[in-house]
């Protein structure tokens, strides 16, 4: 299965005060979004929002205009898992979304709606972490990882172990409602030997659930941030999107052509 992946930075955001600096807003995400009290959790929920109308329109190959973004809602789900919208109907496809520190990155795979797929990423930062910390929120199993890890990368493990846990629980749908304790992170033998230099490497890795689920994924890291993404059906490795290539004339995306495809997709799978 292929997964598809955009990073945005608060700079690739038109900037809020400026005027029309919200027109790719919907009307009702607006209303939303001024309800937001505390200037970091709107500026990481706008964030999170343009990435993902931005991953949606160039995989729907939408045009981006403000008018053509503000067409595209992002939604949670009665879990809270985010879903997307254009033009008032389900798009028919996965994503998930997270924020750390003025950076964003959104998953994004094709899903017929009502069929769905199980997707999860997260970002975190490569940061220290105390021993209460690991004690408190890592299966033992995981700890022994640690404890077994270089002073040099206790802190990327850590970050690399705890972002995996993350998008699992994203994927479950329950994110940190659930023990962080039964979902249990497996990496290959040579996870240390991930290259940071290559932009386009990911490594595999697997998450096994207590229901006796396992989710397999993927993980990259730069200096100072962790990457991951998981999904069942299990992913090949996530495909960066190129915004450069820019919306494709005489291919856009049909709203009803969709919808049709959709229900022809739901009644073969149901038959």
């Amino acid at each position: 299965m292929r997964v598809y992946w955009l990073e945005q930075t608060e700079a690739d955001v038109p900037p809020v005060h400026v005027p029309q600096g919200n027109d790719w807003l919907s009307a009702e995400e607006t209303v939303h979004f001024n309800t937001l009290r505390f200037a970091k959790r709107s500026a990481d929920w706008r964030l999170g929002r343009w990435t993902a109308k931005r991953a949606i329109a160039f995989f729907l190959n939408l045009p981006v205009h403000p008018q053509a973004l503000a067409n595209i809602e992002i939604w949670p789900a009665p879990s809270g898992a985010p879903e997307a919208f254009v033009e008032n109907a389900p798009a028919p496809v996965a994503i998930s979304i997270s924020h750390r520190d003025g950076t964003a990155l959104c998953a994004i795979a094709s899903s017929p709606v009502d069929l769905g797929l199980d997707l999860g990423c997260d970002l975190e930062i490569i940061e220290p972490r105390s021993e209460a910390f690991v004690a408190d929120y890592f299966a033992p199993e995981e700890q022994v990882l640690i404890a077994r890890s270089s002073p040099a990368e206790r802190a990327r493990i850590l970050a690399l172990l705890w972002s995996a846990k993350e998008s699992a629980l994203k994927a479950l749908r329950e994110g940190l409602r659930l023990d962080t304790r039964s979902v249990i992170v497996h990496l290959s033998d040579d996870w240390s030997c991930n290259d940071l230099s290559d932009p386009n490497r990911w490594s595999p890795l697997q998450v096994q659930c207590s229901d006796g689920q396992t989710f397999h994924g993927w993980w990259r890291s730069t200096m100072s941030i962790v990457r991951t993404v998981v999904a069942n059906p299990p992913p090949d490795p996530p495909i960066l999107l190129d915004l450069s290539a820019g919306f494709r004339q005489g291919e856009s995306f049909d709203i009803q052509t969709r919808r049709q495809t959709t229900k022809k997709a739901v009644f073969a799978v149901q038959r």
